[in-house]
């Protein structure tokens, strides 16, 4: 300890002489914990401005990760909520079709489904259901259907969410055909109407769950899915 600390006060006794030797860098990194002294020597490859550099590097490929990943995610985890109705969302299945010929309507529970549509604060579109409600049964089938208008000059495209709630009865709510997850297109002015044809699952009426459940919303939330003025062609 003795000589370490010698040796770095000769080497600042020899700089304030004016002395053009300077002592290597690991003679004083060995003392500069003790003395308080930081080396700065540019033969050194360890300056602080390489480090702060190299973190930042290191953060922004972090970054630039995990974003990629919770873009792919997206898809994977739409299939996931429509395979097991987790949040709310319904099951969409394509043998869906062939389940409803031998389904048996529960006709002693009926169910009120309430028809809600918003859009996103950036989506100019207009969308409203054209029925506020209907009533069901579990085994039966419904059709339902929304109105989509598009008041500007310019195409726009569109793309849809949707959830149930109470979010529980989703794994019981089952579309046959619908307009979720697609991109609709709408020209100038153009108004369309959008068919939900849907069922709730026999066994919703089996669940001791859904006793107390006698109203189910359906929700859609429409966003624009790509800038308008590309599409114009």
């Amino acid at each position: 300890v003795v000589a370490t600390r010698e040796t770095v006060l000769r080497w600042m006794t020899g700089v304030a002489r004016g002395a053009t030797r300077t002592p290597s860098c690991p003679s004083i990194n060995r003392a500069r914990h003790r003395l308080g002294c930081r080396c700065y020597q540019t033969g050194d490859t360890r300056i602080p401005q390489q480090q702060n550099a190299d973190t930042a590097i290191y953060i922004a490929s972090t970054t630039v990760f995990v974003l990629g990943f919770a873009y792919a995610s997206v898809p994977l985890y739409r299939a996931f909520c429509q395979a097991t109705g987790y949040g709310g969302t319904v099951n969409k299945h394509d043998q869906d079709r062939l389940k409803v010929e031998d389904m048996v309507p529960v006709e002693d529970r009926q169910i009120k489904i309430k028809f809600n549509a918003d859009t996103s604060a950036t989506m100019q579109w207009g969308f409203k259901p054209q029925q506020k409600e209907v009533t069901v049964v579990p085994g039966e089938t419904a059709l339902a259907f929304f109105t989509a208008t598009n008041p500007t000059d310019k195409p726009i495209v569109g793309i849809s969410t949707y959830n149930v709630v109470p979010y529980e009865v989703g794994i019981y709510f089952n579309k046959i055909q619908c307009f979720c997850f697609e991109e609709q297109r709408l020209n100038p002015n153009e108004q369309v109407d959008m068919p939900v044809f849907f069922y709730i699952d026999p066994e919703f009426a089996e669940d001791p769950n859904m006793v107390k459940i006698k109203e189910v919303t359906l929700s859609y939330t429409f966003f624009q899915a790509r800038n308008a003025s590309k599409l114009e062609a």
